[in-house]
């Protein structure tokens, strides 16, 4: 019985460090794939009927066993990365912003779009635009009631006279409380600098107790806690 639970121990332990690793390698195969099938596969078949346009020194056997089974399949990544990179060069400029805005316009009046792009669209920005989000600092508040502590990122000063509409003195702190486990969502809140407690936490470290809810927590925390546990 002990060997038994000696061993399932170690299976354990042993899956919680292989277990990143194999879901890491896990994913970016899936990407490739989805990658290969979707996108190189298509761009390396124009290739091939491009280059038979143009050309009648080779079959197109002979160019489908080169561009789409052989070397030149990588062609397939670089092009779309290429195209990429020029829309994101036109989309730089004045005219390009301008159609850009014209454009997200379009999508969200059209039927089905306008339910879903604007919370893609959303998600996207949050992720890749050049205006981050700016976070100050963590701190814990009482959040949704007294007694309930959240982890918070502070983002600003809070509205200039949201102090004088509802009654308060002091100053006021804006604080974005994300939401577990997607922490690109979550609740906006002004409370007063006086009522939120200053976490020694980075914004990373917050954000990855938020997404693991609660499981990954702060090594300095840790120790912190086993020493407490020691000395009681």
């Amino acid at each position: 019985m002990r060997i038994l639970k000696t061993f399932k121990s170690y299976f354990i332990r042993g899956i919680a460090a292989l277990l990143p690793t194999i879901l890491t390698v896990w994913l970016l195969m899936q990407l490739y794939h989805f990658l290969s099938h979707n996108v190189s596969r298509h761009v390396n078949v124009y290739i091939v009927k491009l280059i038979s346009a143009f050309t009648d020194n080779y079959t197109v056997a002979q160019l489908e066993a080169f561009w789409v089974s052989g070397g030149g399949q990588v062609a397939g990544f670089i092009v779309p990365l290429i195209a990429i990179c020029i829309i994101g060069a036109m989309l730089a400029s004045v005219i390009g912003r301008s159609f850009l805005h014209a454009f997200d316009d379009f999508l969200k009046k059209l039927p089905l779009f306008k339910d879903i792009y604007p919370y893609l669209k959303q998600i996207t920005d949050f992720f890749f635009s050049h205006d981050k989000i700016q976070f100050k600092r963590v701190v814990a508040i009482e959040y949704p009631r007294k007694g309930i502590w959240s982890l918070g990122l502070v983002t600003g000063e809070g509205l200039t006279r949201f102090p004088e509409i509802v009654g308060e003195s002091g100053r006021m702190l804006t604080i974005f409380i994300p939401s577990s486990p997607t922490p690109f969502t979550g609740y906006v809140v002004m409370i007063k600098e006086s009522d939120a407690v200053n976490m020694s936490l980075t914004i990373e470290e917050a954000l990855r107790f938020t997404i693991s809810g609660g499981v990954v927590t702060p090594t300095q925390w840790n120790q912190h806690v086993q020493k407490s546990s020691e000395h009681a």
